[in-house]
């Protein structure tokens, strides 16, 4: 029974392991340039007046 227990160590990584793939490699729509350009100048914008006030 102990040698069950162990061996669901090794395969709980393994599905793991296989859940992690599937989720890096999945395909993501393509950003597009300009909305991210726009959100880029939002974002040290926000910084910037961060800075500036304290």
């Amino acid at each position: 029974m102990s040698a069950l227990v162990w061996l669901t160590i090794p395969l709980t990584a393994l599905v793991l392991a296989v859940l992690w793939v599937a989720w890096t490699s999945r395909t993501r729509p393509r950003a597009d340039t300009h909305e991210t350009v726009e959100a880029h100048r939002r974002f040290r914008a926000a910084f910037e007046s961060h800075r500036d006030s304290a």
